[in-house]
């Protein structure tokens, strides 16, 4: 899967766009089947821990979420829209320490 990255203004209009076409195209076709849990995420890149917590709480802090740190350089947020969820996780390298 190629890798995507919002780097404009119209990347995330793009991307808008194309989730209210996808709500509009699951409206319209009631046949459709839906996922039951249904998820959006966005992994924080960073080569050290403070980077990719800094990262991960720019993106939390919007959302109006608290940054939870899971231990060993993990950290997570999240928040619902309905059934569907909006997450932020930051990751730690394979190459740790």
């Amino acid at each position: 899967m190629p890798e995507y990255v919002i780097k404009t203004g119209s990347d995330r209009a793009a991307l808008i766009a194309g989730l209210r076409a996808l709500a509009d195209f699951m409206a319209d076709n009631p046949g459709v089947l839906v996922p039951n849990h249904p998820s959006i995420g966005v992994c924080v890149n960073a080569a050290d821990t403070a980077a990719r917590r800094a990262g991960a709480e720019s993106a939390a802090t919007p959302l109006g979420v608290p940054l939870e740190d899971l231990g060993e350089g993990y950290y997570s947020a999240r928040r619902e829209f309905g059934p569907v969820t909006y997450y932020v996780a930051a990751v730690p390298p394979e190459e740790r320490p």
